[in-house]
């Protein structure tokens, strides 16, 4: 029966029940028998039946409650097994009804509807059933049933609005499963959606993005992944707001990111909102989850490399917890992807410099290395308009590597870490007005010591230290705009220090930029979802507060993107932008940190190097209809503010830290053929990327990131429980600069040194690789899911060469150091959940 009645209009005089059951047993010279705590809460009305048996049938048709007699005297009172529910459905803000709300009662099969006063009744339902009622734009609520045994009035149950942000419509889907482009054009990663790329077994988020056009890595890593010819530090990395300034372990051989609280990773090129600053080549936004959960969930694995276990924790019905731990165990077992992720890493450092090239009769050697990561996550919804959350990450390389010799005993240690702390406030204080506040602490250290028995000792530390606030508004105007502002408040410092003993030399530089910004933007998307606009500007100010050339400077970051779909399956894009860094990264020795993390942070001082800017235009066009998809997308970018320290220069101009720029303009296609079993693609980029320097003979030449062309050619097939992939990538050899072959050595100069042809004239072979996996799933019992994987990198063991470039050796010869790439690799995986 479906109760038509408002709650407001039953006005009733109320009684405690106890209070009531004491008049009775005064009365009918009886006694009750119950729980204090199942009766104390609960309120009746006065029942009009004279009998006794009435009476306990009115108080059990208001309460539930189970009156059982034992003999004329004695009665018991027990709660029962079932309840009966009666509810009505309304807003949290204006109180409206909420008409056709779905109620469900969990692991049954009633289901039924609110009526037109939002009401709803059930009767016999199990005490502690859970309850969800849902609304479409409303957030999902979960009640016991107890919390809504029949009342009267009928409970009232509040509905939150669910708010979502105009550009979260998805516009394609391609790839694998779990990988979309949005409809303001950025691509998106869900991972507990992932499906299996080539290589893979478990989502690596920074390897999966290297599988869309105009992002790959010259040398393999994590930690220097170029977007659109840009070098790695021109990338802002978040993980749940905070700027991160380690990404990689292993020194950049997999993601510093466990991808089991990995909820979304959002990747942008271009048309940034303008709440983002840094980052002149991308964003790549990554989200832990952000729900609270009202169950355990959580899950182990295990490969040759490392374990890892993860675990989401409800606290209460409005607190959760989130964790997850990853550790390597490569300091005591060696596995074929470890040796082969060693030879590759650490290929011309101070570890294999010392690992080679002597006698090892006498020579004991030692190598502890490992790697682990922490996270977790509080999160408290406050109330159904507030959340707040916590958030915390540890990332930490550590590398302890000796050797010893008679009396000699030459030890080199290699630390490198991240420590970060958010904490973040949504509350939503009408439906079309909302806020959001975001804070954060973050610390990056890098510490590099060589201890030698009879030498030089040298120590190198780089510390960057963040914090930051930003609080963005958001408006809703009507159905089809929205209207952002926001202030974003940056801190930070960084420190480099070298000390050297045999001579005595001391080198600590720190600096500090505050960098104060104002934004606001407006986004259109038509109630057809066919037009979407978005624009605004960025207003920054920056003061340099501890270096020598103190400055401050204020500049104007306009904002643009645009899409039009001029049919269902077409649709055209144009996006623009101008960004600015003021952090970056240089190389100021080509052995920094051992040769293993070359790159130091340093600070734009508007001197010796300036702040970094921006701008970039691009204009695309996507087809997508049943199961193809075709896009192709051609752009123009210059970046301005570099130096020749942060590109990874190794010629003449290595040291010079001349100040120039590059301009890279290019075309990225991909076409995908996707189906519920199977998807290819091709994906092909034609990138032409130069530099300019005005100190420089000559004064243009190729980046040393200009890689022509790009192609990559792959599937996934799946068949039952099994996944499979393979794929192929293919890139043109990148550029680098050789010795002349007339007079390779100027001995005119001590110490002597090599002479060079013109910048960046001869390029390395091409590169090609090919890589399989194969991941199953089963189950483990009721509850456990399981999956098993294999994936090979490389597996046609291609030697390809990654960089090139020359050195004098102690007796005045010019060697040719060549890094070489991954060698065939195999991994072996298996995970649990539940």
């Amino acid at each position: 029966m479906i109760f038509r009645g408002k709650a407001q209009e039953i006005s009733v005089q109320k009684i405690s029940l106890p209070n009531y059951l004491e008049k009775l047993e005064l009365e009918y010279h009886i006694k009750f028998s119950y729980i204090d705590a199942d009766l104390q809460s609960l309120q009746v009305s006065v029942p009009t039946d004279e009998s006794l048996t009435g009476i306990l049938q009115n108080l059990h048709s208001q309460t539930n409650l189970k009156f059982s007699k034992l003999n004329d005297r004695y009665y018991t009172i027990t709660q029962s097994d079932t309840v009966d529910l009666c509810a009505k459905v309304l807003d949290n803000f204006e109180k409206n009804t909420l008409i056709g709300a779905t109620i469900e009662v969990l692991g049954s099969n009633i289901h039924l509807v609110t009526d037109g006063d939002g009401h709803f009744r059930i009767n016999d339902v199990a005490r502690n059933a859970r309850i969800a009622i849902k609304h479409i734009g409303f957030k999902t609520q979960y009640i016991l049933a107890k919390e809504l045994q029949n009342n009267n009035p009928c409970t009232l149950i509040l509905m939150s609005p669910k708010y979502q942000e105009l550009n979260e419509v998805v516009v394609y889907r391609f790839l694998t499963t779990g990988i979309s482009k949005e409809q303001d054009g950025s691509i998106r990663l869900e991972t507990d959606k992932f499906g299996i790329l080539p290589g893979q077994t478990e989502p690596d988020v920074l390897q999966a993005i290297q599988a869309l056009p105009g992002i790959k890595s010259v040398d393999e890593t994590v930690s220097e992944i170029n977007v659109r010819g840009g070098t790695n530090d021109q990338n802002l990395i978040l993980w749940d707001g905070i700027k991160m300034y380690q990404s990689g372990h292993f020194f950049g051989m997999i993601s510093a990111f466990d991808p089991n609280l990995t909820k979304n990773v959002s990747v942008i090129k271009n048309g940034t909102s303008v709440e983002f600053g840094d980052g002149v080549s991308s964003v790549i936004k990554i989200e832990s989850d952000n729900e609270v959960r009202q169950t355990f969930e959580g899950g182990a694995g295990i490969n040759l490399l490392y374990g890892d276990l993860y675990g989401h924790i409800p606290l209460s019905d409005k607190v959760s917890l989130q964790f997850s731990g990853r550790r390597s165990f490569t300091d005591f077992l060696d596995t074929p992807i470890y040796d082969r992720f060693y030879e590759k890493a650490f290929q011309d450092s101070d570890v294999q410099d010392y690992d080679s090239g002597k006698d090892d009769s006498d020579i004991v050697r030692n190598d502890d290395f490992y790697f682990y990561d922490v996270s977790g996550k509080l999160l408290y919804d406050i109330n159904a308009n507030q959340k707040l959350r916590l958030s915390f990450i540890h990332i930490n390389n550590h590398l302890n590597y000796s050797e010893k010799s008679g009396d000699n005993n030459d030890q080199r240690i290699l630390k490198q870490n991240n420590l970060s702390f958010g904490g973040s406030l949504e509350s939503a204080w009408t439906p079309r007005f909302r806020t959001f506040l975001n804070l954060y602490y973050t610390q990056y250290d890098l510490e590099a010591q060589t201890i030698a028995s009879e030498s030089q000792q040298l120590y190198q530390s780089n510390q960057v230290l963040e914090k930051a606030l930003k609080l963005n508004s958001n408006f809703t105007l009507g159905n089809t705009l929205n209207w952002l502002n926001g202030y974003q408040l940056n801190e930070v410092g960084i420190t480099n220090l070298t000390q050297v003993t045999q001579p005595d030399f001391k080198s600590n530089i720190k600096g500090v930029n505050r960098t104060h910004s104002l934004f606001s933007e407006m986004t259109y998307t038509s109630m057809d979802k066919k037009w979407f606009a978005r624009g605004g500007i960025r207003l920054n100010y920056i003061k340099n507060l501890k270096t020598f050339h103190t400055f401050d400077a204020f500049f104007i970051e306009p904002r643009i993107n645009f899409g039009y779909a001029f049919v269902k399956s077409i649709k055209v894009e144009f996006m623009g932008e101008f960004k600015s860094q003021t952090t970056n990264q240089i190389i100021d020795l080509e052995q920094n940190f051992l040769g293993i993390e070359k790159r130091r942070w340093i600070l734009s001082d508007n001197d010796r190097l300036p702040i970094t800017k921006s701008k970039q235009a691009s204009l695309g066009l996507n087809y997508e209809k049943r199961s193809l998809y075709i896009g192709a997308e051609g752009f123009y970018k210059m970046v301005d503010g570099i130096s020749t320290a942060t590109q990874g220069f190794q010629n003449k101009d290595q040291f010079n830290g001349e100040i120039g720029a590059y301009h890279i303009w290019g075309v990225e296609f991909l076409i995908n053929k996707k189906t519920p079993t199977y998807s290819a693609w091709l994906s092909y980029s034609f990138n032409r990327n130069n530099y300019y320097f005005d100190d420089l003979v000559p004064h243009e030449f190729p980046n040393n990131l200009d890689i022509r062309h790009t192609v990559t050619i792959a599937g996934t097939y799946t068949f039952r429980d099994f996944h499979f992939g393979l794929g192929a990538n293919y890139h043109s050899g990148k550029p680098y600069t050789e010795p002349l072959e007339s007079d390779p050595i100027n001995t005119t100069v001590f110490p002597n040194k090599i002479n060079y042809a013109e910048p960046n004239s001869s390029r390395i072979p091409d590169y090609l690789r090919a890589d399989a996996s194969c991941i199953y799933h089963f189950n483990m019992g009721h509850s456990i899911k399981a999956s098993t994987g294999v994936s090979v990198l490389n597996i046609l063991d291609n030697k390809n060469i990654l960089n090139t470039y020359f050195r004098l050796n102690e007796q005045n010869e010019i060697e040719t150091i060549e890094r070489v790439s991954l060698g065939i690799t195999p991994n072996i995986s298996f995970r649990i959940s539940f």
